[in-house]
């Protein structure tokens, strides 16, 4: 009897597993070994079993050290996932750990970027739930952390374009999304799910029944970004509710080594490869790296001339802060250099961060400004020719990053590291990384100066001198709060110029310090500097003082006559324009008590002009002196009382009689609506006005009225005729008094009566 197809592709899978289990146990390599070090097996030996020894034990081919896919111990769904996502070989980070990490090992795995880490942990994965039978009613088999959101779904992508074959359910989990309640109700049924820290703790804390008690894989991708700070306690909550025993994965270009770090994910025995450390460079080969010193006030400037002399190249622009992010490409835009402007930050709407991702990917020509939320692990599907740091990083941890955006895999590219005088010693440190980055000098007569344009489209555009301000504050922040005080010194940085660069007219007050800066006394204090809230791109955010444009409290201009100075010389035909310039003054200005009061201008008969009490003084013997007559000064106040008294009787008789006139208007209104509600209530077809509805009001039904006393009321509005209709019905039987009974009972038909009719 022949057997379905389905049974028969499960006994298939199952003596496949069988096979697979048996080879990776016959040839597993040793602990702490490099696979790298052994020789590469011939490209024929990629069968799996050779055949049979001298008795019924299989021999099988040595996969320690392999160069390509089909020669490693992996199931038959993976290789053609492989094969039509064409990956062939190997790279150097996935032939030393590939090995260990099918034989069930922990890894920790350190390589340069752009090296193929990501196919180093979505094969093993893979492997490990199909050896395992995972199917989607198994459960969460496996779990893959990623730092950004751009970088999960880039993995995500190569998981569903590698395990293509394999039946297991994925889900990419990230936020920014609104489908967390669709989330909720298929993430039980995931056995892989790609996603962030943030997300991926939401739905363990409040979806109902979202187990991973089952979890067989752990995949920190960027380990060293999970592992920092920013995401402390929330990888601590993930850890704290996963499986201690369970195979971990941490890939990294700069990979920590701390025993803190590694025992809180309870590794056993770990791996570590790092396959470049005893390379000569610590990034690409393919990447010519230079730095620039400029100051910091022609940042902006050598950026804008390296953006017009390179209209034909994708480039990356970093800058530190998300708000600087914002202003500069604002600003570009308005400009207009000539080539496609694109921004990338971690405040963006997730569907717009996507599409900004999609889009620098497909062009070939494009400038993209972000913040370090690009630095981590993309993989732009077009070579990035440059990558251009306008600020310096934090540390050259953030160097080799950001500058693995260009050079991937075998391509080449370039980077280019603006340093201000104070930041020059970086350029040390990254020497003793062994990063190969040479210095030169700005070629100054190519140099477009910018700052000019920036103010007059802040003055073009309001809104633009607002977000100048915030990204002055953020930068400035961002450098008062990096713990690296050798390199980045606030008070070494020339804050007037750099406020000038960017346009903005003064210079904002900088709050958070509590110092001098330039020379210029910065009122603040240290505390305005509070700690940002962990985010992915760890920005900083501006204090709500700031916000009002031109809020410059207590900043002082000195200003600069346009005409320069009254001494000059009488056979120049015109004297000096000089455009207003930005002073700022060193002290606080003094008020001269000696000054004069008066500043109104009294003119005598001939024209000459009279100090302001002439008018009410005599002269003395006919000198110019004036003396004050007390008599005339009191006369003159005198006068000028009285008529200002009169001008305000006048007033309030106006004023009384424009209120007069309106209540009469009022009462005459009053009366039209009553007369048009009589006239209407004999034709039932004429509607009331709104006024009439306003001025008839249903009045109140007392104990003892009748139906037609209530219609009567109806029609009387005036105050008068109201307190003598409410004095006529107290003064009625029954009404306020005692009752006898024939009076309640009557009083309780009238009442029921009128209940009926309505």
């Amino acid at each position: 009897m022949r057997r379905p197809a389905r049974h028969q592709n499960r006994l298939s899978e199952e003596s496949e597993i069988s096979l697979l289990n048996s080879w990776i146990q016959a040839q597993k390599p040793d602990s702490g070994t490099n696979p790298l070090s052994l020789t590469p097996l011939p490209s024929a030996a990629s069968v799996g079993r050779l055949g049979l020894g001298g008795g019924d034990t299989p021999s099988f081919s040595r996969y320690s050290g392999v160069n390509l896919f089909s020669q490693l111990p992996i199931s038959r769904k993976t290789k053609n996932g492989l094969k039509q996502s064409k990956y062939f070989e190997m790279t150097d980070i996935q032939r030393a750990s590939l090995p260990h990490a099918l034989a069930g090992r922990d890894i920790l795995g350190a390589a340069k970027t752009g090296s193929g880490k990501t196919l180093a942990f979505v094969i093993p994965v893979l492997e490990k739930l199909f050896r395992d039978r995972y199917t989607p009613e198994c459960g969460v088999g496996a779990i893959i952390l990623c730092p950004a959101r751009e970088l999960a779904a880039q993995t995500f992508e190569v998981l569903k374009s590698v395990g293509r074959h394999h039946n297991f359910s994925a889900a990419l989990i990230i936020g920014g999304r609104k489908e967390v309640d669709l989330e909720k109700e298929c993430v039980n049924n995931m056995n892989i799910i790609v996603g962030t820290p943030g997300r991926i703790l939401q739905h363990l804390n409040g979806t109902v029944n979202f187990d991973c008690s089952e979890l067989q894989v752990l995949v920190l991708d960027e380990a060293d970004r999970i592992l920092d700070e920013g995401f402390k306690k929330d990888l601590n909550a993930i850890i704290s509710q996963l499986p201690k025993k369970r195979q971990t994965f941490l890939f990294s270009a700069t990979q920590t080594k701390s025993v803190k770090d590694l025992a809180r994910l309870s590794l056993k025995d770990p791996e570590y490869i790092s396959v470049h450390e005893e390379s000569v460079t610590a990034t690409p080969t393919g990447l010519k790296q230079t730095a620039i010193i400029v100051p910091l006030e022609e940042k902006l400037d050598m950026l804008w001339s390296f953006i017009k002399t390179h209209l034909n190249s994708k480039i990356i622009v970093f800058l530190s802060t998300r708000k600087q992010v914002i202003f500069v490409f604002e600003a570009f835009k308005k400009l207009r250099p000539g080539i496609p402007l694109t921004c990338l930050h971690g405040r963006m709407h997730q569907m717009k961060r996507m599409a900004v991702y999609m889009q620098f990917c497909e062009e070939d020509r494009s400038v993209l400004f972000c913040t370090d939320v690009g630095s981590r692990g993309l993989d732009f599907n077009k070579a990035v020719h440059w990558v251009v740091q306008v600020d310096c990083p934090d540390d050259t941890k953030s160097y080799i990053h950001r500058v693995g955006r260009t050079a991937r895999y075998k391509s080449g590219g370039q980077s280019l590291l603006l340093l201000t005088p104070s930041e020059e010693i970086m350029i040390a440190k990254l020497h003793a990384q062994k990063i190969p980055i040479r210095t030169t000098k700005a070629n100054t007569e190519r140099l477009q100066r910018v700052s000019g344009l920036l103010a007059a489209l802040l003055v073009k555009f309001p809104y633009l001198q607002y977000k100048a301000q915030r990204a002055f504050i953020t930068y400035l922040k961002s450098i008062k709060k990096n713990k690296d005080k050798e390199i980045f010194d606030v008070t070494k940085l020339d804050i007037d110029g750099f406020s000038a660069s960017l346009g903005l007219p003064i210079t904002p007050k900088v709050r958070f310090l509590n110092k001098k800066v330039n020379g210029n006394e910065v009122s603040g204090k240290s505390s305005d500097l509070e700690p940002e809230s962990s985010s992915e791109d760890d920005e900083l955010e501006l204090s709500e003082e700031d916000h009002d444009i031109g809020n410059f409290k207590g900043e002082e201009v000195e200003k600069v006559s346009l005409l320069g100075d009254d001494t000059t010389n009488e056979n120049d035909d015109l004297a000096d324009i000089t455009p207003a310039t930005r002073v700022l003054k060193k002290k606080k200005l003094k008020i001269n008590v000696h000054r004069p009061v008066g500043t109104r201008v009294v003119f005598d008969e001939e024209g000459n002009t009279l100090p302001p009490l002439a008018r009410v003084a005599h002269t003395e013997n006919g000198n110019d002196k004036f003396l004050v007559d007390k008599d005339k000064r009191e006369e003159f106040y005198r006068k000028h009382r009285e008529g200002l008294k009169q001008v305000d009787t006048e007033d309030k008789l106006l004023d009384r009689q424009r209120r007069r006139e309106k209540r009469t208007k009022e009462k005459m209104k009053r009366k039209r609506g009553n007369i048009e509600s009589e006239e209407g209530s004999d034709s039932e077809q004429d509607d009331p006005s709104e006024e009439e509805v306003y001025w008839n009001k249903k009045a109140k039904i007392c104990f003892g009225s009748s139906d037609s006393e209530g219609e009567e009321e109806k029609d009387n509005k005036n105050k008068g005729e109201e307190k003598e209709d409410r004095k006529e019905r107290k003064r009625e039987p029954g009404v306020g008094g005692s009752l006898s009974l024939e009076e309640q009972e009557a009083l309780a038909l009238k009442l029921l009566s009128s209940m009926h009719k309505k």
